[in-house]
């Protein structure tokens, strides 16, 4: 439809007429690896050969990450959620390092006439990597579209952060519960459970969230203790028994020298299984969906060190397309177009912290060398 014929965006999602569901990416074939992994890490002089060692926990699942998979099962979730609530809402989906990439998606957005995007990153928490670095990726899409003489810039704002929303945390507390059971009876009383996310450098933690909010681990850590708390919380309240627990890090990479956080999951293990823990439920809350990190770093490197220590284990589900995390997703949309259009705003979460801030102020999370990035409060496109 030619844009003077298309009709402004209206109804509960106004002024956003677009969705995108925006990701990391995956390869999803042997011959694909070591090209994603070098858009994974572009500038930064790693010689292919080296790509290729890094590259064998992928050929390890015949060369495929099953991200990309995910969030085609996401895609479809969002879509049917959207269209039983009736929400008419176009959702599309770009990728930061391989296809759909972010900037053929947005050009194809443009074309349709997407003018007011709400964008959806599949990375819950605060942190450089996890939400300035994907502001950065949209502002790149936004300028080479500019750079190709697109008449009309399309607006895209990202979606707040959604750690403690209910619809992202009850998932994740029910995956412990039915890990528990999955234990063997004699041990399940005693286990302890241990949260995971991705390790970052401890610079990066530092000042990840709203300047106010940096300081010893920053936003990153807090808001990873703070959802942690809440399912440990429900957990005691829904078994009956107290659990210790604790955060730890996972997926560390980059230059030994420099620091990442810790205690390292395996390492984890191994003080759990010292100090006579029974058993342990390894609770991945830093992840959206059951992608590389999950499948190989817990599935596979730290149950093959439990299993080594003779610590029963079990793993507890990601909250993947779940359709109570697709409900999530249409209630954020809801609350930033209310916001957007200056109406009073009831938002969702769970925990001490609140719901997270709709624009990301200036030194939010900030990059090593400063880049455009947008739907920011430092935002070249208005």
């Amino acid at each position: 439809m030619p844009d003077q014929l298309r009709p402004p965006a209206g109804g509960p999602a106004a002024p956003y007429d677009a969705l995108l569901l925006l990701s990391f990416g995956g390869p999803e074939g042997p011959d694909d690896v070591v090209p994603f992994l070098e858009n994974v890490t572009r500038g930064r002089g790693i010689p292919r050969e080296r790509l290729k060692e890094v590259g064998q926990h992928y050929f390890g699942f015949g060369g495929i990450s099953p991200i990309n998979a995910q969030n085609r099962e996401l895609l479809d979730a969002l879509r049917k959620d959207f269209a039983e609530h009736g929400l008419d809402l176009p959702v599309y989906w770009g990728n930061r390092n391989w296809a759909p990439y972010l900037t053929d998606v947005l050009r194809e957005m443009a074309a349709d006439g997407r003018r007011r995007i709400a964008v959806l990153a599949t990375s819950a928490y605060a942190s450089y990597s996890g939400c300035r670095q994907y502001r950065e990726n949209l502002a790149d899409a936004v300028a080479a579209l500019a750079g190709e003489g697109v008449a009309e810039l399309p607006k895209v704002d990202k979606l707040r952060h959604y750690f403690n929303h209910p619809g992202f945390v009850q998932p994740m507390i029910d995956g412990v519960l039915a890990s528990l059971d999955s234990l063997p009876a004699q041990v399940r009383a005693g286990a302890h459970l241990v949260f995971t996310t991705h390790s970052i450098p401890t610079a990066a933690a530092d000042t990840s969230g709203p300047v106010e909010e940096h300081g010893e681990g920053g936003a990153y850590v807090r808001q990873h203790l703070d959802v942690a708390k809440v399912i440990a919380d429900a957990v005691r309240a829904q078994t009956g028994t107290e659990r210790p627990w604790e955060l730890v890090y996972q997926s560390r990479s980059g230059a030994p020298h420099i620091p990442w956080l810790e205690p390292d999951i395996c390492d984890h293990l191994e003080a759990l299984h010292e100090a006579g823990a029974p058993a342990a439920v390894m609770v991945p809350i830093g992840f959206v969906s059951d992608h590389m990190e999950v499948l190989y770093d817990l599935d596979t490197e730290a149950t093959a060190k439990a299993a080594e220590l003779g610590l029963p284990i079990a793993r507890s589900a990601t909250v993947g397309a779940d359709p109570r995390f697709a409900a999530a997703v249409r209630e954020l949309v809801l609350e930033r177009a209310a916001a957007e259009r200056g109406e009073p705003v009831e938002r969702c979460a769970l925990g001490l912290l609140g719901a997270s801030h709709d624009l990301c102020a200036v030194g939010c999370c900030p990059a090593r060398a400063p880049r455009p990035a947008a739907a920011g409060a430092d935002s070249p496109y208005a």
